[in-house]
């Protein structure tokens, strides 16, 4: 009987390998093939980028090889960092020495973010005509978007623009969303709206395409009263045409502290939200009587009047909302028409940044749930259309990240980029931990006291040297979280933990606009505020927020 060929692990491994690509019906599935290097972050060229930068992507989804749509199309490409670059960050976070930073750092205006300078804009459709072919159409497409990239990484040097899309298939589908729409709301987390803001879009938008903008400062409830109100007039002053309006779908969960309540979902609880009847009142200004929106202003008082016992909705409002699945010859063959509000329908599109909250703002002005919603970013992967009302049609787009000047570890705690396909989250906690009071408020013990004075509890950490790594440790320890052989600290799960407690608001990080500090007390007796805290549903009074503030103010520094 010949002797088996020794079979080893590695070997091993690689076959499995195949078969996992085979069972996902990636083709020329092997570890050799193309696609298997791919999927291992290596170097590619395709029409997701120019053919010198290595693009990381991001949210991979299995899919059976005879289905009809790939879900994997749309997904995230953001540039490859560096190894070397990673492990720097890791050193960073083990040695540098983590100083609490004042209120005046957190102040940043629009041009910090997005320098005219720089050249920062977005990809473009190019002309076309109904004499081109799909193949014509998709080439010139790819030939202008290769010429956009070129000439942004050519004004500005490697390593200086922060993660932005490279997906070409994702810019498609703003293409075609900003020629549906009649109107478009640019959704925002109102925590820091200027990151998510590009005046390139909306120079474009009221430009070129002679359409209105409303901007959607939403998650309302995360934020302090006067520090929407002071957001709200910085926009205005930058952008005097724009209209905006403020809104959450979580009123009655108002900001308190630094550290917040967990956001909790009750089921089928969309028609409760803050705004939608401000989002009416913009569209009836701009359409200015040429769309009949009356009866989305019904819909809107029936959804709020509703009282909803055990969970249960109106049996009518299920049957108001027809939706649209948009096909690719569709969305490519597109007619570039400028005419507004055609047949007596108001367009609505909605486009902003992953994780603004786009799909809950539709579902809480249908007022019931029609869009799934995750805090994943690069969740919603194609867009549909939702006919509100008979006059009215609402439009979602996938998340779309601009080419921004930004510190990567502020984009990563705004939500852009997926937690968990981090290779370095430390830097990113180091980033939140100097401008919260993260170790009083969650009360974290030092690693050096756990074995040495035990019996201190987190008495005397806070005078201690905290590096990003030390806050790590001492969340684990504090969480539990161990590694599943060695049993060791796992850092990586707790860092993860920290990040999304940010995300989510739990740990509330806020930027502010220029000169807030200074201005302060006149944002906190703004005559507005009334109204801000009405939308948001909070119960507590003036002298009791003060109090909250106050509070904050004792610790190393709050977030207002």
């Amino acid at each position: 009987m010949p002797r088996k060929k020794p079979f080893s692990t590695k070997q091993k491994k690689k076959q499995l390998q195949g078969k996992r690509e085979r069972k996902r019906g990636d083709t020329g599935s092997g570890p050799s093939s193309r696609n298997a290097s791919l999927e291992r972050g290596e170097r590619q060229s395709d029409t997701s980028d120019s053919e010198t930068t290595d693009v990381r992507k991001i949210n991979q989804q299995p899919f059976a090889r005879e289905g009809r749509y790939d879900p994997n199309r749309f997904r995230l490409h953001f540039e490859k960092e560096s190894k070397e670059e990673v492990e720097k960050r890791k050193k960073v976070a083990r040695e540098k020495v983590l100083k609490p930073l004042s209120g005046k750092e957190d102040e940043i205006s629009i041009d910090d973010v997005f320098p005219p300078e720089k050249g920062l804009g977005f990809p473009r459709r190019p002309p076309w005509s109904y004499e081109m072919t799909r193949e014509n159409l998709l080439k010139r497409e790819e030939k202008s978007y290769r010429e956009h990239l070129d000439d942004l990484h050519s004004r500005n040097p490697e390593g200086s623009l922060s993660h932005f899309e490279h997906n070409l298939e994702t810019w498609r589908q703003l293409w075609r969303v900003l020629e549906m729409s009649d109107v478009i709301l640019l959704i925002v987390d109102i925590r820091h709206p200027v990151l998510q803001f590009p005046p390139s879009l909306y120079n474009y938008i009221t430009g070129e395409l002679g359409k209105q903008v409303i901007l959607v400062l939403n998650k309302a409830d995360l934020c302090p009263p006067p520090l929407v109100i002071a957001w709200k007039h910085y926009m205005t002053s930058q952008f005097p045409h724009l209209q905006i309006v403020c809104f959450t779908s979580h009123p009655g969960e108002a900001y308190s502290t630094v550290l917040q309540k967990k956001r909790m979902r009750k089921k089928a609880d969309w028609s409760h939200a803050g705004g939608p009847l401000d989002i009416l009142k913009a569209c009836q200004e701009i359409t200015a009587g040429k769309v009949d929106l009356s009866s989305w202003e019904q819909k809107i008082r029936r959804d709020a009047g509703a009282e909803q016992m055990d969970g249960e909705q109106l049996d009518d409002g299920l049957e108001t909302v027809l939706v649209e699945h948009q096909t690719d010859i569709a969305m490519e063959m597109n007619s570039p028409s400028q005419e507004l509000y055609k047949d007596g329908v108001l367009t609505i599109g909605c486009i902003g940044f992953p994780n603004v909250g786009k799909s809950s703002v539709i579902n809480s002005l249908v007022a019931r749930k029609v869009v799934s919603v995750s805090r994943t970013p690069g969740h919603t992967k194609y867009f549909q259309t939702y006919y509100l009302t008979p006059t009215v049609k609402l439009c979602d787009c996938p998340g779309l990240v601009f080419p921004s000047i930004v510190d990567k570890q502020l984009q990563i705690l705004a939500g852009i980029y997926p937690v968990s396909q981090l290779q370095e989250p430390y830097s990113s906690v180091g980033y939140l931990c100097e401008r919260t009071p993260t170790y009083s408020v969650l009360k974290l013990k030092h690693p050096s006291l756990v074995d040495s004075k035990p019996h201190l509890g987190i008495q005397g950490s806070e005078d201690m040297n905290w590096t990003a790594w030390d806050v790590c440790e001492a969340w684990a320890e504090r969480r539990g979280y161990k590694t599943a052989k060695a049993a060791r600290l796992d850092v990586y799960r707790a860092a993860n933990s920290l990040l999304r407690l940010a995300i989510d608001g739990r740990l509330c990080l806020c930027l502010r606009p220029p000169g807030y500090s200074c201005l302060r007390e006149h944002w906190e007796n703004h005559p507005d505020l009334p109204e801000i805290i009405a939308l948001q549903g909070r119960t507590t009074t003036k002298e009791e927020g003060m109090g909250e503030r106050d509070d904050e103010e004792d610790g190393e520094r709050g977030c207002e």
